[in-house]
């Protein structure tokens, strides 16, 4: 029987979560009329044919739209506008998927990874594809595997994962196919994933088999194992900032590959298990690849969430082979990446089990193993065992000075401009690790590529530098909340005495720890802003962000609470640890009072008084936080725990008055800067009549004034007076006097 379709026009808007990752969206009547569901597979026929995975449209869709993305679009061959058929297809999981990429993100990727960010996707041949998990409607035994492939494009290939596209070379079946565990997925003349098909695509030239290279032994169920070639290990000079860390591995594994008689006329031994922790990207594993090259030994390479992938039984087998290969292969090195996908600190299963035996009888063998995390806290504590992981190694966020050695050793080979200044990009680039600065550096040579197509000799400038920090964040950033606009304190109005205690309080320890360091004093904690609302307080926290001197961490209070036991603790401890791993950065913590109020005084079975409790561990317990500032906002300090603002926390209390006459004028020439306003327009006269506005009210009565005058005439070139007029009957004023004499009370009383 021949399958219904439908010929609908295709709109550029897909949903947030969608950009990318092959999915489209359609109207329920829609998907009913073609007898779909979500998460069903569709072939899609415009002036070439794609598929992709159909998902509900927002209420109030048209059912006569089909919303896509832009990939999507170019797959299909369209713009916006463009006539679609959608018809349903079955379900057919593809066996093999071949892709061509950047030589780049082809030599980080390995194909387990790409399989992952591949993985729920129904691709076509010769379709662009990007490296973007398909969550949207994600089975829930992958979703550990989709977090595990996100941290781990993350720590390989930096920000730039994000945007890379890929090409679809082909597919098994012809027809567009849906990428699963079982599909085996490879570069185009390189390496392919093993196990999934047996003997369904051997490995090419340049992969483990490739001529120069040795024949990995088969582990059960035709997997490869064996180890990185030599000659893709770095030195340990182009890795600036683990010079100590490397110097502390090359002596353990020196001594316990070349000097082990030593340790036996000293009647001891020497256990070569390490735990390697650092934030994504911060370069663990090709630390270990330089230190391994150094002393002669040879890697072998695990990723941990492709084992984790597996079942129980085939994942033993996998674990077991690789070890055999490693004992066997002399000194030689088993390098396991994120660690905690196969031995999670909660709950883990029956592979970790074997893991823990695996990795005890390598280590009594003599052979090394490192195993890396971005979050060790998230690492079976039973690893740390004496016969297991006994050392543990960390790789801290580089400094400004690091950061400028690391880019000086990243555009050895770049062109650079006569105006670029790499101190100041380190001074701009706090939470960057060398694969975020490898990823600024990259988008800053396409920027330049793009102004210098036709130049013999193109160069960098520190204008692409800039306009490349606009788009590139830190990894360790990925989950900020806070949108940072071009503000700084000298865009607000009035407030002189705030902003200096705010730049005291807030970016002097951020900025100089060192002289506080040196001046044998401890920078504040925390500070707290109250004021009105409308006055300012969030405006302030956000031109402290855009000061481009500090990561910036925001939250609302009730964001961090849950109706389950023990989440809410869980948050705020992941809040500080990405503080930790971002440093310099504020948190900042609007709506302070919903998250800490007075505790015994709330009926929510204590989930506040648990999480005031983990805010004050936090902030002052035995973790300490360095280079962590804290800036909570409220309207009501009363009900915030008086255990939070004691000295050591948010001990400087900052009072965000309502503006007077002339601090009302002060916000309106701030917040009229980009209007064009007539000659007759007094702001100081204004600023003295607005008795009661704050300072939200104030830029609101500008807003209304402009669109008093595109109501005159939609070319109108000024605002007038008699358009301010119109306006003040429109904005009215929101202060409350009450409320304002009260937190003048609380803020003398306070001093």
């Amino acid at each position: 029987m021949a399958q219904p379709d439908l010929t609908l026009t295709a709109s550029l808007r897909p949903a947030a979560l969608d950009a990318r990752r092959g999915v489209v969206r359609l109207h329920p009547e829609v998907l009913t009329a073609l007898g779909l569901r979500p998460g069903d597979p569709v072939r899609l026929a415009g002036r070439r044919e794609t598929a992709g995975i159909v998902a509900a449209a927002k209420p109030g869709a048209s059912p006569a739209l089909l919303y896509a993305d832009d990939l999507t679009l170019g797959n299909l061959g369209l713009h916006d506008g463009g006539q679609v058929r959608v018809t349903p297809v079955p379900l057919t999981p593809a066996s093999r998927v071949t892709l061509a990429g950047p030589v780049e993100v082809v030599a980080a990727v390995s194909p387990e990874m790409l399989r992952l960010a591949l993985l729920g996707k129904v691709v076509t041949a010769d379709d662009d594809v990007s490296l973007l998990p398909q969550d949207v409607l994600p089975d829930a035994s992958v979703r550990s595997l989709i977090e595990a492939a996100r941290r781990s494009l993350a720590n390989t290939v930096g920000f730039a994962w994000t945007s890379t596209l890929l090409t679809v070379v082909a597919v098994e079946p012809a027809a567009g196919a849906l990428v699963t565990m079982d599909t085996l997925v490879g570069w185009e003349h390189g390496r392919a994933t093993h196990g999934a098909v047996p003997g369904r695509l051997a490995p090419a030239e340049g992969s483990f088999g490739g001529p120069g290279g040795r024949r990995p032994a088969e582990a059960p169920g035709g997997a490869a194992v064996g180890p990185l070639e030599e000659d893709d290990a770095p030195d340990v000079d182009e890795l600036p900032g683990l010079r100590a860390q490397a110097e502390e591995l090359t002596e353990l594994l020196d001594l316990g590959f070349h000097h082990r008689e030593v340790l036996g006329r000293l009647g001891t031994t020497i256990s070569l298990g390490v735990l390697l922790g650092g934030p994504a990207g911060s370069g663990k594993s090709a630390l270990v690849r330089a230190v391994a090259a150094r002393v002669g030994a040879r890697v072998h390479p695990l990723w941990a969430p492709e084992v984790a992938a597996l079942a129980n039984q085939a994942a033993a087998d996998r674990l077991r082979a690789v070890a055999a290969a490693v004992r066997a292969d002399g000194p030689a090195v088993l390098l396991v990446t994120d660690v905690e996908a196969i031995a999670p600190a909660d709950e883990p299963g029956p592979v970790a089990t074997v893991f823990r035996q695996v990795l005890a009888e390598t280590v009594r063998s003599g052979a090394a193993v490192v195993c890396t995390t971005g979050r060790p806290e998230a690492v079976d504590p039973a690893l740390r065992a004496p016969d297991l992981l006994s050392l543990r190694i960390s790789i801290p966020l580089p400094d400004p000075a690091l950061r400028r050695e690391q880019l000086t050793v990243l555009t050895r080979q770049v062109p650079l401009a006569d105006d670029v200044r790499l101190d100041e990009v380190a001074g701009r680039t706090p939470g960057f690790v060398a694969a975020d600065l490898a990823a600024l550096v990259r988008e800053a040579g396409v920027r330049a590529a793009l102004r210098q197509k036709s130049a013999e000799t193109p160069t960098v400038s520190m204008a692409d530098f800039t306009a490349a920090l606009e788009v590139v964040r830190p990894t360790t950033m990925a989950a900020s909340t806070l949108e940072l606009a071009s503000v700084t304190l000298d865009d607000v109005g009035d407030l002189v005495e705030v902003k200096q205690t705010l730049s005291e309080s807030v970016l002097w320890p951020l900025t100089y720890p060192d002289t506080f360091a040196r001046l044998g004093v401890q920078p504040p904690r925390g500070v707290l802003l109250y004021g009105p609302p409308g006055c300012g307080k969030t405006y302030l926290v956000t031109a402290l962000a855009g000061s481009g001197r500090a990561n910036v961490l925001s939250v609302k209070g009730a964001e961090l609470l849950s109706k389950w036991v023990g989440e809410s603790e869980r948050a705020v401890r992941e809040l500080f640890r990405r503080a930790r791993e971002a440093a310099p950065t504020l948190i900042f913590l609007d709506e302070v009072d919903a998250l800490a109020p007075v505790r015994g005084q709330t009926s929510d079975g204590g989930t506040t008084d648990r999480v005031v409790a983990a805010l004050l561990t936090e902030l002052d317990g035995v973790e300490t936080l360095r280079n962590v500032v804290v800036v909570g906002a409220t309207n009501r300090p009363d009900l915030v725990d008086p255990a939070l603002l004691r000295p050591g926390r948010l001990e400087r209390l900052v009072y965000v008055p309502p503006p007077d006459g002339a601090a009302r004028a002060d916000i309106l020439r701030a917040a009229s800067r980009h209007v064009p306003l007539a000659p007759d327009v007094d702001l100081a006269a204004l600023g003295e009549e607005l008795d009661r506005f704050s300072a939200a009210d104030c830029a609101a009565l500008l807003r209304e004034a402009a669109l008093a005058a595109m109501r005159e005439s939609l070319a109108a070139a000024t605002v007038t007076a008699a358009h301010i007029a119109t306006a003040r009957r429109r904005v009215r004023p929101s202060l409350d006097p009450a409320q304002v004499a009260w937190l003048a009370r609380y803020a003398a009383d306070r001093g």
